[in-house]
């Protein structure tokens, strides 16, 4: 595998998809202790996963304030 910025976004992407799927922060399939490939793949699904739930709570907060009539 290729460590380049394709490989980064699939990983992003993966992680944000397990967000959506209901998966939890440590249901990473790459080790982060591994190799070169397996410590990428950690890092960037993590990543991924994270910039989905901050996202999810910022639009979760923009709502409730917006119920709140703030």
């Amino acid at each position: 595998m290729q460590l380049d910025r394709q490989t980064f976004q699939d990983r992003l992407n993966e992680g944000k998809a397990a967000y959506e799927a209901g998966d939890p922060s440590d249901a990473c399939p790459y080790n982060m202790y591994g190799d070169a490939e397996q410590q990428f793949g950690h890092r960037y699904w993590t990543k991924g996963w994270t910039m989905a739930r901050s996202a999810a709570e910022s639009k979760a907060q923009r709502s409730t304030a917006a119920s709140a009539g703030q």
